[in-house]
């Protein structure tokens, strides 16, 4: 039989509100008596239960933690850092897949149904009405890695992508290419859109270079392959800036497929940073978007929004910068 909160208010001397603030983090309670009950429950094998106490509290501590996309091996590092700083912090992350999910409502329901107590985003793609659904339905959200807008109706977390449009098209004229393309992720997104939106901008001062763009159907290694696949059957440009780095890491498949040489031949650069890129046989060069930075500032937006549901919404943008590798020919 499990060990009840009101047994060990019985072995402590005490009562059962003093036992459930001796286990709430941040209530009142003497260290004395915190000891005292913590002995008890020691003595008993008594372990709190989250699930009643929620029922006391009005609190489940669970975040719901939403995405769209699973096929990308980037959101494993994301959710894995996700994960443990939520659950550092007491919270309990309820993973969403929402690949096929086209309604905002049916996610609301859901995530009602669950009674989470706040709603992490972590997506690039998702259209943003399903961030408004969930405010709408009062669930404190945070849009992490989505979109700027200088007055966002959610939190939004993340980095400027048209900037990181501009920063690799500046790396790629000072490396000398004179050929040079974009080849982003799905058109729709609007990280795509960001991204091709300042390397074009960027390079329209430049008419000595040549530009083309083209898109992969997901931001996946098989649309990157295919995509570059394509590309070299017709007239490849001498470098690339691919959406991400699982789309670079794609394109350098299909590129040594076809008996090509990365940086001789043709010239790469991803986004992101992720793990892979940094693996030996990869060796990408890449925009560095700071990941655990942008994770723990969208917990610490959401922990404090569970306790204020009135501050305003802003925008945080962290900064990138390049990581250089093999997959660019050096600067001249």
């Amino acid at each position: 039989m499990a060990i009840t909160l009101k047994e060990v208010a019985e072995r402590a001397g005490v009562s059962r509100s003093a036992v459930s603030r001796a286990f709430t983090p941040g209530a009142s309670v003497s260290r004395k008596m915190r000891e005292r009950v913590e002995k008890a429950a020691t003595d008993l094998g008594y372990h709190p239960n989250a699930l009643a106490s929620s029922l006391t509290t009005g609190r489940t501590k669970m975040i719901g933690l939403i995405s769209n996309n699973f096929h990308n091996p980037f959101f494993l590092e994301v959710f894995d850092l996700f994960t443990r700083g939520l659950q550092e912090r007491g919270l309990r992350p309820l993973l969403v897949n929402l690949s096929d999910e086209t309604d905002p409502q049916n996610s609301v329901r859901m995530l009602r149904a669950y009674s989470v107590d706040g709603v992490i985003v972590a997506s690039s793609t998702l259209p943003s009405g399903f961030s408004r659904a969930f405010r709408d339905a009062g669930m404190p959200v945070v849009h992490s890695f989505g979109r700027y807008l200088a007055t966002p109706h959610v939190d939004i977390i993340g980095i400027d992508n048209i900037e990181c449009g501009r920063i690799a098209a500046r790396e790629l004229i000072a490396r000398g290419y004179r050929s040079v393309a974009f080849m982003g992720g799905p058109e729709s997104a609007t990280s795509t859109q960001d991204r091709m939106s300042g390397f074009l901008e960027a390079l329209a001062e430049h008419s000595e270079v040549t530009v083309s763009y083209s898109f992969a159907k997901d931001y996946t290694f098989d649309a990157g392959r295919n995509q570059m696949q394509e590309l070299l059957n017709g007239t490849p440009a001498e470098a690339y800036f691919c959406g991400d780095d699982v789309l670079s890491i794609g394109a350098l498949s299909a590129i040594a497929e076809a008996g090509l040489s990365v940086p001789d031949d043709i010239g790469i650069v991803g986004l992101n940073d992720m793990e892979m890129a940094r693996w030996e046989n990869i060796n990408l060069t890449t925009i560095h978007q700071p990941i655990a930075d942008i994770i723990d500032a969208s917990i610490e937006k959401v922990t404090s929004a569970l306790g204020d549901m009135v501050q305003e919404p802003e925008a945080r943008l962290f900064p990138c910068r390049v990581i250089e590798r093999g997959t660019l020919r050096p600067k001249r």
